[in-house]
């Protein structure tokens, strides 16, 4: 089953369920913004921006994977966004759950040579204050996704990156 995996890892499949598995984010976050009218806070948009991070590696990483340094660095590069998504799904989680003393304010916290909620509001605009995330299915909160889903990510990331450290 490793070999598999590795094999998994080192194909353009990988690169390509990275961006498949972004972009549904994306999309799951926006139907929930603008059909459901559940405005994002300021953590929702931190996430939003590492998943897009996902996306524009993986890109990279497809168009770059028979490059084994660039593909090293992009694999590295991967684990860096994974930990700032854990890092953010973390606090989003234990704000809602009251775990944390915090909340959030309706400013994005970007500079202004990364202001991607004036740039594309539409995707990056907070709306709302922190402190609760909607129900995606069976009584599991978006928090709780994104913290699953965050894990599964760093675990994945850092396997994929040994595994091209690793190829000879």
């Amino acid at each position: 089953m490793l070999d598999s995996l590795q094999r998994f890892v080192r194909s353009y499949w990988y690169w390509l369920a990275i961006i498949a598995t972004g972009l549904a984010m994306e999309a799951v976050a926006l139907y929930f913004q603008y059909a459901l009218g559940y405005g994002p806070c300021v953590l929702c948009i931190h996430v939003r921006i590492w998943v897009m991070a996902f996306i524009i590696l993986a890109t990279l990483g497809l168009l770059l994977r028979n490059s084994r340094p660039a593909i090293i660095s992009i694999s590295g590069l991967t684990v860096i966004a994974a930990l700032g998504l854990a890092e953010r799904s973390w606090m989003t989680f234990a704000i809602e759950r009251n775990l944390i003393e915090g909340s959030c304010t309706m400013g994005s916290g970007l500079p202004d040579w990364f202001a991607l909620d004036r740039w594309f509001p539409a995707v990056f605009e907070p709306w709302e204050l922190c402190g609760w995330t909607p129900e995606l299915l069976f009584g599991i909160t978006m928090a709780e996704g994104l913290l699953v889903f965050s894990a599964i990510a760093l675990c994945s990331t850092i396997f994929a990156t040994y595994t091209f450290i690793r190829k000879a």
